[in-house]
């Protein structure tokens, strides 16, 4: 081989990095698109004039809605069907909805391109998460972790800039940015992404569980998105959230005499996943209300413009990367597991939020007050999400990859949406815009999600553990070895 030959091909990147890399880019996606349409959400309004605040809302609790009761189910199809086929079709999907929201002439065909786009982001999400678990090797796959879940928050973090920017010339461009993206990540999967599935599904699916799950956890996203606006104690919230209450016992009920369940009970009963998925919820409750209260105190009390209040957050997701892939993954070892990376990264999130609640001023001061903040903030949002899915897949055999990837997706979405409903809660109070004393008890609410997920963290992944676990179905013998294996806590 000549020297040129060699030094091509030791640029070119490995099968494994770039299976992340394109991974890593539909969880981009979808992240974006959750919190950018926010600042379309006026824009849309102007363009349909006529249209209603009930259902201009319904463009985004729709996705929300649809999103969230789709992850767990798709998780699980994944797992036998295979993930690569159900990762290239949510994207596919994702791409289309997203064309189609561009197009649409009216508030109806927007919001149900919407519902097309939370399918698409439902099946791809979790599937991306399980295709990386498969794909990289144990010893790889802290940092991949890092970077897949770096690159998520950094999608969420910088909507508002990509956001703000794109409005400017036309809101459908909030939507249309999805297709060269998408268009691109669908052609590097179809060459890059190997397949991988469990090899042991060969019993009937569990049709009737997976539709009582997506109902249960609709009808709970539903609740929760509608409760600042018909008030948390009314009737129909109290309603529909025992409906899905109700339904998701049924769900549990029928999944444990079920040979092959949508959610194996074995799987909630592993110690580290289950306290993976309650902090996981509780830290993302944290994170949607701090990325909703932070906007609104920009371009409400600081009187900042749509794009000048997405740069001042902006310091803090690009402090996630570095912090995920290069420090979270060297802490572990040191600290004794990833889960007390997580403790420490939810509590340098509580304290950075304790310190912006005694600096906030009226006045801008963003170098003296919010923008130290804001990156300390991301050194803890870079500590503890990879942190916390590393401790809660540890013990995670093959062949539930998918079914646990949509569980903790659905946990962080479910907490999302808990956190921003919370927030939304908080300002219906005020007789007119949020004022100062409102963005405080924002700030004050954040700080007790992040407490709480802190809290979780020390009782669930606190502490190593070696957990058997019997699995319904047969397993491989690479399988049983990543069951038995000591967690990483």
């Amino acid at each position: 081989m000549s020297l040129a030959d060699a030094a091509v091909t030791h640029r070119r990147p490995s099968p494994a990095a770039l299976a992340v890399a394109v991974l890593s880019l539909g969880v981009f996606m979808s992240s974006l698109d959750l919190f950018i349409v926010n600042l379309a959400f006026p824009y849309i309004g102007r363009d349909f004039p006529g249209s209603t605040l009930s259902g201009l809302s319904w463009v985004l609790n729709g996705y929300t809605i649809v999103f969230a009761a789709v992850l767990v189910p798709a998780g699980r199809w994944a797992d036998r069907v295979g993930r690569r086929k159900l990762f290239i079709a949510g994207l596919a999907i994702f791409t289309v909805g997203s064309a189609l929201c561009g197009m649409a002439p009216n508030v109806g065909v927007l919001v149900g391109a919407r519902v097309v786009q939370a399918i698409g982001g439902g099946l791809m999400v979790p599937t991306s998460l399980s295709l990386l678990l498969a794909v990289v090797p144990a010893r790889d796959r802290a940092r991949a972790i890092g970077t897949w879940s770096a690159v998520g928050a950094l999608g969420a973090g910088l909507g508002p800039v990509i956001g703000g920017l794109l409005v400017q010339a036309n809101w459908r461009l909030v939507f249309w940015v999805n297709l060269p993206v998408g268009g691109l990540a669908l052609l590097t999967a179809a060459r890059a992404l190997p397949e991988s599935r469990d090899p042991d599904a060969h019993r009937r699916p569990d049709i009737v569980g997976a539709l009582g799950l997506a109902a249960a956890v609709g009808a709970i996203a539903l609740a929760l998105v509608k409760a600042p606006e018909w008030g948390w104690t009314s009737q129909p919230v109290i309603g529909v959230l025992s409906a899905g209450i109700v339904v998701l016992l049924a769900v549990l009920r029928h999944s444990a005499g079920h040979p092959a369940p949508v959610i194996d009970l074995t799987l909630l009963r592993i110690r580290s996943f289950s306290g993976a998925f309650g902090a996981s919820a509780l830290y993302y409750a944290g994170f949607g209300a701090f990325v909703l209260n932070s906007v609104e105190f920009l371009t409400g009390e600081w009187h900042y413009s749509a794009i000048r209040a997405g740069l001042a957050i902006a310091p803090g997701p690009l402090c996630v990367l570095p912090f995920a892939r290069l420090v979270a993954p060297r802490l572990a070892p040191i600290l004794g597991g990833a889960g007390r990376v997580a403790v420490l990264g939810a509590v340098i999130n509580a304290g950075a939020q304790l310190v912006w609640l005694i600096g906030m001023t009226s006045s801008p001061s963003y170098v003296a007050h919010l923008l130290p903040v804001q990156l300390i903030g991301g050194a803890g949002v870079g500590l503890t999400i990879p942190s916390l899915i590393g401790a809660g897949t540890s013990a995670i055999p093959p062949a539930w990859f998918g079914t646990a990837s949509g569980v903790l997706n659905m946990g962080r979405q479910v907490g999302t949406v808990l956190g921003v409903a919370g927030l939304v809660g908080l300002f219906s109070h005020a007789s007119a815009a949020p004022a100062m004393t409102d963005f405080r008890h924002g700030v004050v609410l954040v700080i007790c999600f992040f407490g709480a997920s802190a809290v979780a963290c020390v009782a669930a992944l606190g502490r190593s553990a070696r957990q058997p676990v019997t699995v319904s179905s047969p397993m491989s013998r690479t399988a049983a070895e990543c069951v038995s294996a000591p967690t990483a806590m």
